[in-house]
């Protein structure tokens, strides 16, 4: 079994009785305790639950305010990312000019994208990296750059984003909800997404199914407006306009 099917069955098993032991993961999963604590750790490092001694518990609420990094953020995952990324590659034309949020997920998006003539605007380091080696043209926002999620963040990347007018944009959320709508933790990084969004004719959210029904503390959009990309559709968003399920 694949670390990314275990941990989704850990998940699972976590809404269903908030809190589980590594022993009774061991028997359930036919894994070692060392392969359970693994998991836990590397789900516990992004957010999706907490570590407690001898085994794990849910996140109370499903709210979420710590910001997991880069690196831990791509052990979560990566198959259902890179299906949603594939699926948004296919959605960008030669003439467009792109948003490209900072972010795991829109980052793939550079793994199947095909020769262009687009022109992009990231607040990545990463992403603007990888574009320019490319030859593809691409301008990096101005600002504070955020350790955790290597963004460019602040007041400065939301005022230079006024100025563009963007056909198309490509972003990342921490938390989606039908009362909350999209959120992240930090507030000069909503600050810089919501600007953006803002900005473009259209918008596409990339969300994985484990972002549903979470919320962070910054709300940088509403679901109104917005078409999500995701591998899987839970069954309370399936009357909500403008969600994709990826191929």
């Amino acid at each position: 079994m694949l670390s990314e099917q275990r941990q989704e069955m850990i998940l699972k098993f976590l809404e269903e009785k908030r809190g589980i032991m590594v022993s009774e993961l061991t028997e359930l999963l036919d894994i070692s305790e060392s392969t359970a604590r693994r998991d836990i750790t590397v789900l516990d490092r992004a957010g999706k639950l907490v570590k407690v001694f001898g085994g794990a518990v849910a996140v109370e609420n499903n709210v979420l305010s710590r910001e997991p990094t880069v690196a831990q953020k791509e052990e979560v995952c990566r198959e259902e990312k890179m299906r949603i990324a594939r699926y948004a590659a296919r959605l960008i034309r030669g003439e467009d000019f792109v948003y490209l949020d900072a972010g795991t997920t829109t980052g793939y998006i550079l793994d199947f994208l095909e020769e262009t003539g687009a022109t992009f605007v990231t607040n990545a380091v990463s992403h603007a990296q990888r574009l320019a080696a490319r030859g593809i043209h691409v301008l990096l926002v101005g600002g504070t750059l955020k350790g955790s999620t290597e963004a460019v963040v602040g007041t400065t990347a939301a005022l230079m984003l006024h100025d563009y007018h963007f056909t198309v944009g490509f972003f990342g959320a921490n938390g989606v909800s039908r009362s909350a709508g999209f959120t992240t933790p930090d507030v000069n990084e909503a600050l810089v997404k919501k600007t953006a969004a803002g900005q473009c004719r259209k918008s596409y959210v990339l969300c994985d199914h484990t972002k549903f029904h979470v919320v962070s503390p910054v709300t940088f959009a509403r679901l109104s407006g917005k078409t999500i990309l995701t591998d899987e559709c839970p069954e309370e968003f399936r009357d909500v306009e403008g969600i994709v399920v990826c191929p």
